[in-house]
């Protein structure tokens, strides 16, 4: 995942957020969307797949917002600070949630753990980068 912040630093222009930053957003939300893809094919697995449903589509719905939001901020080129600050928000609520339902499964499921813990970072890393947007 270094590579993005060798992809930044090769940037001609200038971004909007501190590089270091915004590279480790990126990781983030790429690990993130990820962890809950693979979360979620473990919940599916789980001998009471029925009672992962939440879960499941928690999961997804992490994933997809997070890749969205990696491929998002990685374009600065014409940036666009209000369309950031509206997926930012967006993305802060599905790794909350998702991190509060992988919670509660996390002590009897490692994969749930995880995923948790990887819902927080990105969460964490988002927040960062809304204030920075909101400045």
């Amino acid at each position: 995942m270094a590579h993005a912040r060798a992809m930044l630093d090769t940037y001609p222009g200038t971004f909007d957020f501190d590089s270091g930053e915004l590279a480790e957003a990126i990781e983030a939300l790429i690990g993130c969307a990820t962890t809950c893809t693979q979360c979620a094919d473990a919940c599916l697995a789980e001998p009471s797949v029925a009672d992962m449903t939440g879960c499941i589509r928690l999961d997804l719905d992490c994933a997809d917002i997070c890749g969205a939001m990696a491929r998002v901020v990685s374009r600065q080129t014409d940036y666009d600070a209000d369309v950031t600050r509206a997926m930012l928000l967006a993305c802060i609520a599905v790794c909350s949630a998702c991190a509060a339902e992988c919670g509660q499964h996390g002590p009897h499921m490692e994969h749930c753990r995880i995923c948790a813990e990887q819902c927080r970072r990105c969460e964490q890393a988002c927040r960062t980068l809304l204030q920075a947007a909101s400045s």
